[in-house]
């Protein structure tokens, strides 16, 4: 079958520029990458797609950025981009002979996405599973990151073969959970938790989206999707909830007109902090182990 008009075809090398491929071990297990010059990589996902994986991890970038932090971006839902669109970005990637470059957002945080390998941002990214998980590789270790004091990576939903390559190639410090209050949105979170337990990626916290709609008029609390059982299973798992962040239309205009970059409150500052603390704990923790 003819590749459609616009969609993006797979092109460079089978493994990583200027990183260690990832090559089979005695029992099929994935030689992990090296993280350069980054300290902590954190994945921020969900296992559910619409629950607003992209626009927390978008609004956490920012706000580690506005205090000073070297953040970097890789958007690793490769079929289904979103962070480039939240920071107003287009491509294309720029290979100079050192690594790929990242597209910079206003603020100065790198960002590498699939969204910048089509000329048109309609267009699908229609691949399998193994080139898909192949570009991933390559967007963490082919790209000159360069100094980074966090390297977010916004996982792709599902608990099939990318996550998988995410979780036994790249070096991941630690994740962050995004919920929505519904349960049936809990149910699948939950799946991916299991997943990234089994695999040993410590859970940092959880971060419950959508939790309410401020009444701007008198300030109360309107739960538009129920209350949510988000402290329940934070307390079932062992982690911390980061944030329960609001429904706010001011926010959904930023991301529509690529300015997420801009959006700041008081929920937002305090899921950086939470999400510091829990980095530091799990650090302390893994220091303490070794």
């Amino acid at each position: 079958m003819a590749e459609p008009t616009g969609a993006a075809v797979p092109h460079g090398p089978s493994s990583p520029p200027g990183a260690a491929p990832a090559r089979g071990r005695p029992g099929g297990v994935l030689q992990k990458m090296g993280k350069g010059q980054i300290t902590h990589v954190v994945a921020v996902g969900s296992g559910k797609g619409g629950v607003g994986k992209s626009s927390t991890t978008a609004l956490l970038a920012a706000e580690l950025r506005r205090r000073g932090l070297a953040v970097g971006l890789l958007d690793a839902d490769v079929t289904g981009p979103s962070i480039p669109k939240l920071f107003g970005l287009s491509g294309p990637l720029v290979d100079k002979g050192e690594g790929i470059e990242a597209t910079r957002s206003a603020g100065g945080i790198p960002v590498v996405s699939s969204q910048f390998l089509v000329e048109d941002e309609q267009a699908p990214v229609i691949w399998r599973g193994p080139l898909v998980t192949r570009l991933i590789m390559q967007f963490f270790g082919g790209v000159n990151w360069g100094k980074l004091d966090y390297l977010l990576i916004d996982m792709p939903p599902g608990t099939s073969d990318v996550p998988l390559t995410v979780f036994q190639t790249i070096p991941i410090d630690g994740m962050v959970f995004v919920f929505t209050p519904q349960d049936l949105a809990a149910m699948i979170v939950k799946k991916a938790m299991n997943m990234a337990r089994d695999l040993h990626v410590p859970l940092l916290g959880a971060v419950e989206n959508m939790s309410y709609l401020a009444c701007p008029h008198c300030h109360e609390r309107i739960r538009l999707f129920g209350a949510g059982g988000i402290d329940k299973i934070a307390e079932e798992y062992g982690i911390a909830v980061l944030a329960k962040l609001p429904v706010d239309p001011a926010l959904s205009d930023a991301a529509d007109h690529g300015g997420i970059e801009g959006y700041a409150s008081p929920e937002v500052a305090a899921l950086g902090d939470a999400f510091l603390a829990a980095v530091a704990r799990q650090t302390s923790d893994t220091v303490t182990t070794l």
